[in-house]
């Protein structure tokens, strides 16, 4: 009997950072990347250039549809991704710009290594998605090759890519930034990313660890750890894994100035903020809002405190 094709389309399924999402595989049959990650739980594959099987966009379009249709409560996002890279892909622009006119409102969105944000016709594509997420898990360039063994180690170029892609991108570009203990978390490392995510107004940063079984043997952060790594982005919206109450240290107790002072330096999520702080200090948001001296940004479900 026929081995039967994997679906291209999954979901709707829950997610902290976007909401409720109806997923799109543009590789679901094998694995397929530029890239060979160390922390990849799709298992161990040689970096390719180019896609070696790629299915048809009418296909892809058609099942979209089906799935559009048959859904019984409302999504907020489409998320295209792959096993592997989706802006592999070589008619990434003709799906996005077939699929958004029956959208209805969902917003889109496509999760990327940000290795190809160089090429004018990934460009043109991933102009018409609302949301942007690109990998970048190392600058300094022995990180970069350990922790995604990529098939071209030209950073520089890559870097120049994301850059000029920021400068014409209307929409939301979201960073991810995931550190493996020893390999890619250093000073140096971090300083790096921190500055280049400044300068192409990322509008928010998701640090994370090792969650899921990986291809490679890659130690993952403490929650502590991680918490103090994400002080190298000062400046930036940055999500971390959910804590709950009791995981979480109530360490910030302070006055409004100093309240505002440390958001100025460090936007504080609505869902970490009364996790970490004091009652008395969490009161003290109300009154900054209501004297516009912060404000509330939103980057797809999460919502940040941020000073003007």
């Amino acid at each position: 009997m026929a081995k039967e094709n994997p679906p291209v389309v999954f979901g709707p399924v829950l997610s902290r950072r976007f909401g409720k999402s109806l997923g799109v595989d543009l590789s679901p049959s094998k694995k397929q990347c530029n890239y060979n990650c160390i922390y990849c739980e799709l298992g161990k594959a040689k970096p390719i250039e180019r896609m070696e099987e790629v299915i048809k966009v009418e296909t892809l379009i058609n099942a979209i549809q089906n799935a559009l249709n048959n859904l019984t409560t409302p999504i907020d996002v489409l998320t295209i991704t792959a096993n592997g890279e989706p802006t592999l892909y070589p008619h990434l622009l003709e799906l996005i710009q077939s699929i958004k006119p029956f959208l209805k409102g969902v917003k889109t969105l496509i999760l990327s290594n940000g290795s190809l944000f160089y090429e004018p016709k990934v460009q043109q594509a991933l102009k018409e998605f609302d949301i942007v997420k690109f990998s970048l898990d190392a600058i300094d360039l022995k990180a970069f090759e350990r922790v995604d063994k990529p098939y071209s180690k030209d950073i520089n170029k890559i870097l120049e890519g994301i850059l000029r892609f920021s400068q014409i991108y209307q929409g939301q570009l979201v960073a991810e930034v995931l550190l493996i203990k020893g390999v890619n978390d250093s000073a140096n490392n971090l300083k790096l990313i921190a500055a280049f995510l400044k300068k192409i107004n990322t509008a928010r940063v998701d640090l994370s660890t090792i969650d899921r079984p990986s291809s490679f043997k890659a130690p993952k952060l403490s929650e502590d750890e991680l918490l103090e790594r994400s002080l190298f982005f000062e400046g930036l919206c940055v999500s971390l894994p959910k804590r709950s109450i009791t995981q979480a240290k109530k360490l910030v107790s302070c006055g409004i100035d100093e309240l505002l002072a440390l958001i100025s330096r460090r936007p504080l999520s609505a869902e970490e903020a009364p996790l970490i702080l004091e009652p008395s200090t969490f009161k003290h948001l109300e009154t900054l809002l209501n004297h516009k001296q912060i404000t509330i940004k939103k980057v797809g479900s999460l919502e940040f405190y941020c000073a003007f």
